[in-house]
């Protein structure tokens, strides 16, 4: 019996037989702590810092197979092969539907086991290959011009906590001994671009916006338990972050109690001596990183801890406990285990791509669209005469992948997905009409006068990973992926003009994009708007649905749209103040939680259990949500607050509830939401929490509670007070 359950393959990197029996750390009957520290006992110092960097080598004379920790899954198993590609994060925040998230972390997971268990009966250890996902990120999106915003959740501390937290949850599983695949928080603390400047720049934050904006997401995932912390490139207050005493010493390890692995983003600790220039050698920041908690080095600058360990920077003790942190998260997957002894070894390969996981994607993109115009154009018939589909996305791939992506077989765009909803006797034609990024080359113009022959006109518009994205990602962007011009490219602004002069039918304005963008004149100009994102594999079917009325679009903006950068404080500037919804004066073009629907809902009845609280009191919100209008669909409930007669440093909104409902028409349901004190405090400028006395105004709508957004077509919510006590 005991060999039977010692008995692997070396395809798992495991002893066999008698030859496991003499090996402790194999044992998975003895605690994940005891296995650790007998296998760091058989390792040189050599092999353990080796074991430190991200592509740990094979240890042949103990049987460890090579591990590298590198793999992502950003919104699917990314760079690794076939795998169901799901909506951009930006767009899964659209959704404001965190047990949606949760699914969705939850398939993507599946799918990762899945490969991993296929690649090791090959013994294929590449990189991509692992299960360690450096995902999700959680930095907030505090303006528009960072490329990598459409990675994120948006720029709500709130809403990005509870997004994050069910992606983590999901993808870690719930077995009690085992990690389906170990999810990591990043970027570690305050980062969101220059990405041009991001190996050597400082960013500067006062106590108040970082304890009130920018940590509240890693403290939520760090609760739920999230394996990695993955430290930033930047410095934060002229620490650089992986090596920063305050955020991972005093604030992660000992005010947290982070018990999971901290990892370095690739050769940020190569920076703190190449790019911000804290120390004068490759030894020295290996030292410093070591020092300050970074048990993982993606990249090689810790090959130089042997001669630090010689010159006495560094303590063997200090090595091997760091190592110890990190090979528990090995010993948590269940790598060092016999084959079959893992409930997620039994995943099968049929996960991967699955009709299940399709229509998952497919459900999370049109939960994701948001409808930002519509004069009574959309919902289009499927059995017009003719449509005219064109714009330079309309056809593109590349539209649906966002960044961090795997490969599918079955990618539908948006063309593709439009003309399989079309009824036999209709036509439907297609030309591209104008290049994504510049005018014409050639003069000549085929394609805008199509516009006048047909009953309707598609076009599909917007940006790109070509335009916006990370460092070296976005090949026509100007800016090494940043977006420093707001407009849309003039040339798709001019043919959208073209097209609208040569017709008096529906003129549709299809826009991609992950971020934020002056869509002013689309607004203008088209008869409807809709904000598609980067919708994943099923996008293109996920459009046709809204288009053609199968579903109602429920989306809502998880960023503001201003109406240009002169809004906003200096791209560099780390502060708050004039940022986001929550501490932007100015009126943008679509505030944030803003989006339409095919329906009209409207809020009553808003009650709350008390209406005089004291500071240590929680407090439950009622209201009745009914759906007023001709068609199901679905209403996202958002919940905010603010605190009157404030000083202007504190938010003027803030996000403190939400919920997804479906109604059909004529239907009512009751929502309640509880406000714990936690939630009805402020941060003061020490980044202390503290619940004022005073007057709160609770606000409950479809949109944040503006004169804008009803201008814009959303509808009125209800709104109320509670008094906070000073005693």
């Amino acid at each position: 019996m005991q060999k039977l359950l010692f008995a692997s393959t070396l395809a798992f990197g495991i002893l066999t037989g008698a030859e496991a029996q003499q090996e402790p750390f194999l044992n998975p009957s003895l605690s994940i702590d005891a296995r650790v520290q007998d296998l760091i006992g058989r390792m040189t110092p050599e092999e353990k810092i080796y074991q430190m960097m991200n592509n740990s080598p094979a240890i042949k004379r103990l049987h460890v197979p090579e591990y590298d920790w590198w793999n992502e899954a950003l919104h699917g198993v990314a760079r690794s092969g076939i795998a169901t590609i799901f909506p951009q994060p930006i767009g899964m925040a659209a959704t404001f539907d965190d047990a949606l998230v949760h699914q969705v972390a939850d398939a993507i997971s599946d799918e990762a086991r899945a490969m991993y268990n296929a690649a090791v009966k090959k013994d294929y250890r590449p990189r991509f290959a692992g299960l360690t996902f450096w995902t999700p990120n959680i930095n907030i999106f505090r303006d528009p011009r960072w490329g990598r915003g459409e990675e994120t959740y948006g720029e709500d501390p709130y809403l990005t906590a509870r997004m994050g937290v069910a992606l983590v949850t999901g993808f870690q599983g719930s077995d009690p001994r085992y990690l389906k695949v170990a999810a990591c928080a990043k970027h570690y603390a305050v980062h969101s671009g220059p990405e041009r400047l991001r190996h050597q720049f400082d960013a500067e934050v006062s106590k108040k916006d970082l304890w009130e904006t920018y940590l509240p997401a890693f403290h939520a995932l760090v609760n739920a338990k999230v394996e990695a912390v993955m430290c930033a490139y930047n410095r934060t207050d002229g620490e650089a972050c992986c090596a920063n005493t305050y955020l991972l010493e005093d604030v992660l390890r000992k005010q947290w109690g982070f018990k999971g692995h901290i990892v370095s983003d690739c050769d940020a600790i190569a920076d703190i001596y190449e790019g911000h220039k804290l120390v004068n050698s490759k030894m020295g920041a290996a030292a410093l990183a070591l020092q300050r908690g970074v048990n993982l080095n993606c990249g090689d600058t810790y090959l130089a801890l042997g001669d630090a360990l010689k010159q006495g920077l560094v303590t063997q003790k200090l090595m091997d406990s760091s190592l110890a942190v990190l090979l528990r998260t090995r010993f948590k997957l269940g790598l060092f285990d016999p084959a079959g002894s893992n409930p997620y070894d039994r995943i099968p390969e049929s996960v991967i791509n699955s009709p299940e996981h399709r229509a998952l994607s497919r459900k999370v993109a049109e939960k994701s669209i948001v409808l930002l115009k519509n004069d009574g154009a959309l919902p289009l018939s499927t059995g017009l005469k003719k449509y005219y589909v064109t714009g330079p996305n309309a056809a593109a791939v590349d539209v649906l992948l966002g960044n961090y992506y795997g490969v599918n077989p079955q990618l539908v765009t948006f063309l593709e997905g439009l003309a399989a909803q079309v009824q036999p006797g209709s036509q439907m034609t297609y030309r591209q009409g104008v290049l994504l990024d510049r005018p014409n080359v050639n003069p000549i113009d085929w394609a805008s006068g199509e516009s006048g022959t047909a009953d309707a006109t598609i076009a599909v518009l917007g940006i790109s990973s070509l335009l916006e994205g990370e460092e070296g990602e976005s090949l026509a962007s100007p800016f090494a992926g940043d977006r420093l011009d707001y407009n849309l490219p003039a040339a798709q602004i001019d043919y959208l003009r073209k097209l609208k002069k040569n017709t008096r039918h529906p003129l549709i304005a299809v826009v991609t994009g992950g971020s934020p963008m002056n869509l002013a004149e689309v607004q203008e100009i088209a008869d409807a708007v809709l904000l598609v994102w980067y919708p994943g594999e099923e996008g293109g079917n996920a459009l046709a649905d809204i288009i053609f009325g199968k579903v109602s679009p429920s989306g809502k903006l998880p960023v503001t749209f201003p109406r240009s950068f002169e809004q906003l404080p200096a791209y560099e500037d780390y502060s708050m103040k004039g940022r986001t919804y929550r501490y932007m004066i100015a009126e943008p073009l679509y505030p944030f939680g803003f989006g339409l629907s095919y329906t009209q809902f409207a809020y009553s009845d808003l009650r709350v259990s008390k209406d005089r609280v004291h500071k240590d009191e929680s407090v439950t919100v009622g209201v009745t949500l009914t759906n007023t209008g001709k068609m199901a669909s679905d209403e996202v409930a958002e919940l905010y607050l603010t605190h009157e007669g404030a000083n202007d440093s504190e938010p003027l909104f803030a996000l403190k509830g939400f919920e997804r409902v479906s109604l059909a028409p004529g239907a009512s349901k009751k929502l309640s939401f509880v406000l714990t004190a936690e939630q009805l405090s402020l941060v003061d400028a020490n980044g202390k929490s503290f619940v004022p006395a005073g007057k709160v105004r609770i606000s409950v709508g479809g949109s944040l509670p503006t004169a804008r957004s009803v201008a814009l077509g959303a509808g009125q919510g209800v709104n109320t007070e509670i008094e906070i006590l000073s005693k």
